[in-house]
């Protein structure tokens, strides 16, 4: 399988996108006046407990106060490190308002909500995440082979015993997470990791010493960075940028960290917007959209809420060859490898609702399934996905951290304030009626004057004029007309001449 990186880089924002066989799978989106903050940690201050929640909110200088739950505050011993022994029960008990708090965003703000926060802390490098309060070596699920997970587990700990032993090597203490990335990867270039996290950590404990509430004291690397520590992985064949002053600065930071990315590493110097080049504005673009388009002439609905998102599949225009079970089953599994991709693309979290076509044999069923989950294995996002309820339907999630595509790039319509409809014209000429109605009974006027768009003007004066007529024979009135441009379909006065 082909896959490449693109770095397209300007003054106000960054993208990367993740492209497969010539496909777009992935796109990250980081702008100059809106970046996330998520791997931030901040010096914060309790402003409100919240004991029914078992949760407080806490002033860490953005827009809206971030939110705590008392599971991700770290019970510490005197040595500073957790204490798992003592689990953080009752939020009362374990801050107060008022109260300094060193935390970490794991969840950007989205919609209304404040950003999520934790006390158990950590910091990345390329093949490694430093956990400055629990000795723990921990080695990520994907990394399957017993003796890889053996060799690199091995490798941390004896590096860290090695450092315990050299004081001037900084705090040599803390617990550590392989990650994925680090599989085959030489000892070496692994434990650079560890004394370049222990001097970090130490910079963020001096910084936080000092620091005053509500301010940051560790920020993330910015995204073009990011795609270098953790998007180059090894069957990554290429990453093509084209800035030639952030190629720069990626180079630069690949030969102190990741110096087997060098190579792949390269400046894009052509005319042709590299977004462009790759298909990838068009595929951004359609990723906006309610409606996806499937290549056998079917089709699937995505409907993202603040409490969920549901995907439903149809066959549309796609009647099969044989019988109606191998239509349905052949749109299901075209749909699954769909959803997929578009759960990628859209980088839609929470939680997420399929609606395949029903199926009547189980054996089609285990199959779709199967490719669903086949198909979500490439995802970097942990997701979990039940079986086919009774009612049919696929109930999964996906770890939400960052707004999905459509939050970053859209906002809610000022027209139809985020419901995906208007009323129809029929619907605000009655509207009209009434109002009329209950002005005439409040004032004794002879005249009203009603100002609409025009549409609605045009339903008043042609489909509704016998109704017109009969309410100003009822009222006893004159009603008057007058298209206002700026107005939406829903918007309206009523004027008392």
């Amino acid at each position: 399988m082909s896959e490449e990186l693109l770095v397209n880089a300007s003054p106000t924002e960054t993208r990367t996108a993740l492209v497969e066989n010539g496909m777009l799978q992935e796109v990250y989106i980081e702008r100059t006046q809106r970046k996330g903050h998520v791997g931030n940690i901040y010096k914060g201050k309790v402003v409100r407990v919240l004991p029914g929640m078992q949760a407080a909110f806490v002033d860490i200088g953005l827009e809206r106060a971030g939110f705590i739950h008392a599971a991700d505050i770290a019970p510490l011993g005197k040595d500073g490190m957790e204490d798992r022994s003592a689990p953080v029960e009752d939020i009362r008990g374990a801050v107060r308002e008022g109260q300094v708090l060193v935390v970490q965003v794991v969840k950007d703000p989205i919609g209304t909500k404040g950003a999520r926060l934790t006390t158990h802390l950590s910091v990345s490098g390329r093949y490694l995440v430093y956990m400055p309060q629990t000795r723990h070596i921990g080695i990520s699920t994907r990394i399957e082979d017993e003796q890889e997970r053996a060799r690199l587990k091995t490798l941390v700990e004896e590096q860290v015993a090695e450092l315990e032993q050299e004081p001037e090597a900084g705090k040599a203490n803390g617990g550590f997470i392989i990650r994925t990335v680090a599989e085959g990867v030489a000892g070496e270039e692994l434990c650079a990791d560890i004394p370049f996290l222990y001097r970090l950590w130490n910079d963020i404990e001096e910084r936080s010493r000092t620091a005053p509430a509500g301010s940051v004291i560790h920020e993330d690397l910015p995204l073009f960075l990011r795609t270098v520590r953790d998007l180059i992985k090894p069957h990554i064949e290429k990453v093509r940028v084209d800035s030639r002053e952030v190629h720069g600065k990626m180079v630069h930071f690949a030969r102190k960290y990741a110096p087997e990315v060098v190579e792949k590493i390269e400046h894009y110097p052509g005319e042709r917007p590299l977004f462009e080049l790759y298909g990838v504005e068009e595929e951004i673009q359609k990723a906006l959209v309610h409606k996806v388009q499937l290549k056998s002439g079917g089709y699937l609905i995505i409907e993202q809420t603040e409490a969920m998102t549901t995907v439903d599949v149809n066959t549309g225009a796609f009647v099969g060859h044989r019988n109606l079970e191998e239509t349905i089953f052949k749109t299901n599994l075209e749909a699954a490898t769909a959803i997929a991709r578009q759960l990628r693309l859209r980088n839609i979290g929470g939680i997420i609702i399929l609606d395949f076509i029903d199926m009547k044999e189980s054996e089609h069923q285990r199959q779709v399934l199967r490719t669903l989950e086949k198909m979500m294995e490439r995802d970097h996002a942990k997701t979990s996905i039940t079986g086919v309820s009774e009612l049919g339907l696929v109930e999964m999630t996906r770890k939400r951290t960052r707004e999905s595509l459509g939050q970053v790039m859209c906002e809610p319509c000022p027209v139809c304030q985020g419901r995906g409809s208007l009323k129809s014209a029929e619907t605000v000429c009655y509207e009209i009626f009434r109002e009329i109605l209950r002005e005439a009974r409040a004032y004794n006027n002879e005249k009203f004057l009603v100002l609409a768009s025009q549409v609605v003007i045009d339903r008043l004066l042609d489909e509704e004029s016998s109704n017109v007529a009969d309410l100003e024979e009822f009222i006893s009135c004159t009603i008057q007309f007058q298209v206002e441009s700026i107005y939406t379909q829903e918007q309206y006065d009523i004027i008392l001449v």
